[in-house]
């Protein structure tokens, strides 16, 4: 189904596998058109609950863009190519999609994360990592800055001047100082890495989807919004989860003392 990555899907999870190991999965433009596309596919798809992104292999989840193919004749030609083109037709709408699908996706860190490819760990809603994984905004080493989100994502999760700092020296920080940052949900040994993405996959598949897709987006908006306008996105996806089956089986389990089996719809 794609040149580039592997897409599976069984018990309501969507894994979306990069491979391209010869070159640490670094984004070629087949592979960020590959990403997008599967986002989309598992967006389309309501048998999916859950998207889990990783790599193939165990030592890189994205090595970052592709220099060999694509950015290396921009680099000969003394920046004569518009890479700021590239960004807005490849790079932008794979973020986009990530941001915009209404359904959790979970960040499998098995390897390096560098460059964009740190963008893209950094752009799923809850990411796990391996103590070995490190991140890099690597940008600095070839004298260009951040980009595929990081500009937005960093500053967030970490504070202006930690981003800064990451985004200046480039350095790698590994799982555990990821995690103490808040770059990461959890770090956690290579051996437990799978099932830690098991269970918490496991969690969404059984959530109720609809409202995990309302939060998501309300959420999105809160980092540029002000306070009127977030009561007034709670009121209205409030209203329309409210009408949900999810919600209805929600409140009768409640009510009844028991689970709740949720749909996703």
């Amino acid at each position: 189904m794609f040149e580039n990555l592997l897409y599976d899907v069984a018990h309501g999870i969507c894994r979306i596998t990069l491979n391209r190991p010869q070159v640490y999965h670094a984004l070629s433009p087949g592979l960020i058109r590959d990403i997008t596309a599967a986002i989309e596919a598992a967006g389309a798809d309501d048998s999916v609950r859950v998207v889990v992104l990783t790599g193939a292999g165990d030592k890189a989840f994205c090595s970052g863009a592709d220099l060999k193919e694509g950015a290396a004749s921009a680099m000969a030609s003394c920046g004569q190519m518009d890479l700021g083109d590239t960004l807005r037709t490849t790079y932008n709408p794979m973020i986009r999609a990530i941001r915009d699908l209404p359904k959790p996706v979970i960040g499998r860190i098995n390897g390096v994360a560098a460059g964009a490819g740190c963008s893209l760990a950094l752009a799923c809603d809850v990411v796990l990592c391996a103590d070995e994984a490190y991140f890099s905004q690597i940008f600095v080493n070839i004298g260009l800055m951040p980009d595929a989100g990081s500009t937005f994502f960093l500053p967030r999760l970490v504070g202006p001047q930690k981003a800064f700092e990451l985004c200046s020296t480039g350095r790698r920080v590994y799982g555990p100082e990821a995690a103490q940052l808040g770059l990461v949900s959890r770090s956690v040994p290579a051996a437990d890495l799978d099932q830690a993405i098991n269970e918490v996959a496991a969690y969404y598949a059984a959530a109720p989807t609809r409202a995990i897709g309302a939060m998501k987006k309300v959420l999105n908006q809160s980092l540029y919004s002000d306070l009127d306008h977030q009561l007034e996105q709670e009121a209205e996806n409030q209203d329309a989860l409210g009408r949900s089956t999810d919600a209805a089986e929600g409140i009768g389990a409640f009510l009844m003392k028991r689970k709740a089996n949720f749909s996703g719809k």
